[in-house]
């Protein structure tokens, strides 16, 4: 498994790093290797309404066209928009990777 990531802190990136070696080795298994994925790498920060909208902006986009790419609502998106919710789970990692790696690697 060759992820890169990076972890909460230095300690938790010698344990990822420890981790990572002994899967290759296979002393650790799959299962066991995406527990430590989970323990050290940084959770995705939190969109606010400003960032969503200059996202969509950036990448030219409709609020249908990003609700669909996301697979969510268009009344979703416009509330995240207007402040009224906040994105979670699937949808905020994707906003994440779209704004890290651009509409391509969603599609």
């Amino acid at each position: 498994m060759t992820v890169k990531t990076r972890a909460k802190s230095p300690i938790l990136e010698a344990v990822h790093e420890t981790a990572r070696d002994l899967h290759r080795l296979g002393f650790i298994d799959k299962r066991k290797m995406s527990k430590f994925d989970a323990l050290c790498i940084e959770p995705v920060p939190p969109y606010d309404s400003a960032q969503i909208r200059a996202l969509r902006a950036q990448l030219k986009l409709s609020q249908a066209v990003l609700a669909g790419v996301l697979n969510t609502s268009v009344s979703t998106v416009r509330k995240w928009e207007q402040g009224d919710k906040q994105p979670s789970g699937p949808s905020l990692k994707l906003l994440h990777l779209l704004e890290r790696k651009g509409l391509e690697a969603v599609l």
